[in-house]
């Protein structure tokens, strides 16, 4: 069975996570101690709100370093993967984890869309990647977002609205989901049992 750590940090969709993890046959530890963090096989870092106040509860908890040091699978979901990269323009600027290189913009999808993103939307120029075997392109993701990732060197996945969202990233050993793999059907589901067989 796959383990896998899910930070319960106070800034994320926790319960949902887990028992998407836990469907496929995994066992999942929730934390917030900085020494279960460290040891972890696989870390999922989750998060929903605001980037500003999920960095200054990952300082309050003493984990910052421990993520920036991990060195196994870790995959961001949703504010998750925007806290992978080094600022924001959230909250008059935010400085994140600083993972993967670029800033973090407000989404302007223009005056046809709402903001924020919120709903299903493809999967677009899919790339290959372990996290996204049998993945297609055309796969539906499902999106709750009001910030937008740079779209550059990392990003594996697009979505469209309104231009390029950077759906699935990746630097290292670190992942990125803007969308809820969670709550995004079979794709979703596909993505985490990937994640979960990524070698720790």
């Amino acid at each position: 069975m796959s383990e896998v750590t899910v930070l319960a940090y106070g800034a994320g969709n926790v319960a949902s996570v887990q028992f998407a993890l836990e469907r496929l046959g995994a066992f999942v530890r929730l934390t917030a101690d900085p020494g279960e963090v460290a040891e972890a096989e696989r870390l999922i870092l989750p998060g929903v709100g605001a980037a500003a106040w999920a960095m200054a509860r990952l300082r309050d908890l003493r984990l910052i370093e421990p993520i920036r040091a991990f060195r196994r699978p870790l995959l961001g979901v949703c504010l998750g993967q925007q806290l992978l990269f080094e600022t924001s323009d959230e909250g008059g600027g935010t400085e994140m984890l600083g993972l993967i290189p670029g800033r973090v913009r407000a989404l302007s999808p223009g005056p046809a869309l709402p903001v924020p993103h919120m709903g299903w939307s493809r999967l677009s120029q899919v790339r290959a990647d372990p996290l996204l075997k049998g993945v297609p392109d055309g796969a539906w993701a499902y999106f709750v977002h009001g910030f937008v990732c740079p779209d550059g060197p990392a990003t594996l996945a697009r979505a469209d609205y309104g231009g390029p969202v950077p759906a699935v990233v990746r630097a290292g050993n670190r992942w990125g989901c803007q969308f809820h793999p969670e709550r995004s059907a079979a794709a979703g589901a596909h993505i985490l049992k990937n994640f979960l067989e990524l070698p720790a």
